[in-house]
């Protein structure tokens, strides 16, 4: 017998609830979701680009009241989607070259996720509480991302007790952002207590880095100098290890930091290679200062989960976010060595963090990668070999293939070029996203979810191909 406050339960219908339209709009979302689920892969494939005829035109809301940096939009809203799919409100199906905004790990409303999120209300997780009261899922999830940080079998006593492992974690932060401000904070208080006679601290951090939308994390990519003071932030360029040198040189113990992204998708899909954080990580050793990964994107998105451990490092910091949990509901987290562990409670801290039911779906999205892991590793290295392909086929257009696995791009040798062709593969029904908007900038990206497969890949190099082709 349910509850008395559930006796007369409220008409949550979704026409209702969507306004004066609701009626048509809930129409076209349920003929767009029955064309997705009614089509193999094979036929949507080949439909991609195309207007479904079985989706009502119907007037949609307007962005009327969005805030004004998202009151304009370049393509229809998003209707319904399905896997690599999406149709939009007009009805056009595209397939999503880039996991919604890089975060969709799994793609849109993955069956298995969406049985494990059922199951799991009905054994009693629920789906937020107060950050005092975790639960198992969040506990559990911690744990497992020590795992993850520390591969080699220890058992979790000896990792609790190993001071140079990456055993504590910073869970209780809902966004990416957050979580890079917590790391950022930690950086800082350590040098006061370990460097307290050594002056201005200096953080080092790759030119075109992107750390979060915080103030501390945007002065890091040179915004708001004028709002600070008593931080100097060091920006050297990725790959140039004698750069690198020389910026540790010239501060020395004054090095408070050294942060990267194994790729950077903010700029350009640069791969930051091995041997240059390899070499960061000697000299961050040499100067005391702390080593801070960030794997907001890269994590969960490579066969090991956390892609530091293809550069042969260990970092003093690793954070993560945005995959995690897929994109069922942000939970972002820093792992860290016990000694870094000197924040207060609520000196970084989300309203959502230590969600159980959000924690619950990354585990399941852990527990998929490493089911998984020999056919992503393909799936990456089949990307690289047809990016390298169209590079070396189209050489006047493009300059190089970038990125590393699944996180990649092709650089034009022109900005105009990287916009025409990004125009045209979104025309094609090819959802892919340029950076051109800064000096020297010239680079369409892609970052497939992780159930991306061979027809997938061919189907996507050929469609880039016949664009080439034409702005040949």
């Amino acid at each position: 017998m349910p509850p008395s406050w559930l006796a007369e339960p409220t008409d949550l219908a979704l026409e209702d609830l969507l306004g004066r339209s609701g009626p048509e709009i809930a129409r076209a979302m349920s003929a767009a979701q029955e064309y997705l689920h009614g089509h193999p892969n094979a036929d949507l494939l080949r439909a991609v680009g195309d207007t479904v005829a079985s989706v009502p035109q119907v007037e949609h809301l307007g962005r009327d009241f969005l805030a004004g940096s998202l009151r304009g939009g370049a393509v229809p809203d998003l209707l319904a989607g399905r896997g690599l799919f999406f149709i939009t409100e007009d009805g056009k199906l595209f397939l999503d070259c880039t996991s919604g905004h890089y975060q969709m790990t799994w793609g849109y409303n993955h069956p298995d996720l969406n049985a494990a999120v059922v199951s799991a209300l009905q054994q009693g997780v629920v789906w937020d509480d107060h950050t005092n009261i975790p639960g198992n899922p969040v506990k559990r999830l911690a744990a497992k991302l020590v795992e993850l940080a520390n591969p080699g079998g220890s058992s979790p006593e000896e990792l609790l007790a190993d001071p140079a492992a990456l055993n504590t974690v910073l869970l209780h932060v809902c966004t990416g952002s957050v979580a890079c401000g917590a790391a950022l904070k930690i950086t800082l208080r350590h040098f006061q207590r370990v460097k307290p006679q050594a002056g201005q601290p200096a953080i080092i951090v790759l030119d075109g880095n992107y750390h979060g939308t915080d103030m501390c994390a945007q002065r890091l990519r040179g915004m708001w100098p004028e709002l600070f003071c008593g931080l100097e932030v060091v920006s050297v360029q990725p790959n140039d290890e004698e750069e690198l040198r020389r910026a540790f040189a010239e501060r020395g113990e004054r090095v408070a930091g050294f942060w990267a992204e194994p790729v950077m998708m903010n700029r350009e899909a640069i791969w930051v290679r091995s041997e240059y954080l390899q070499a960061a990580r000697a000299l961050c050793d040499e100067t005391g200062a702390l080593m801070t990964v960030d794997e907001i994107q890269t994590g969960f998105w490579v066969p090991e989960v956390l892609m530091f451990h293809q550069a042969g490092i260990r970092p003093d910091m690793v954070v993560v976010g945005k995959g995690m949990t897929a994109g069922f509901h942000p939970l972002s987290a820093v792992v860290l060595r016990r000694e870094l562990d000197v924040l207060e409670t609520y000196d970084a801290i989300s309203t959502n963090g230590h969600t159980p039911l959000p924690a619950y779906v990354a585990l399941c999205s852990i527990a998929l990668i490493e089911s998984r892991r020999e056919h992503i590793a393909r799936m990456g290295a089949l990307l690289e070999q047809r990016l390298r392909e169209l590079a070396q086929e189209f050489p006047s257009l493009i300059a190089s293939a970038q990125g590393k696995g699944l996180l990649s791009g092709l650089k034009f040798r022109r900005a105009e070029d990287a916009l025409a062709f990004h125009a045209r593969s979104v025309e094609r029904g090819l959802w892919t996203r340029a950076h051109a908007y800064h000096a020297g900038h010239s680079t369409v990206l892609t970052k497939f979810a992780l159930i991306v497969d061979e027809p997938v890949v061919s189907f996507t190099a050929t469609g880039f191909r016949e664009l080439l082709a034409r702005l040949a």
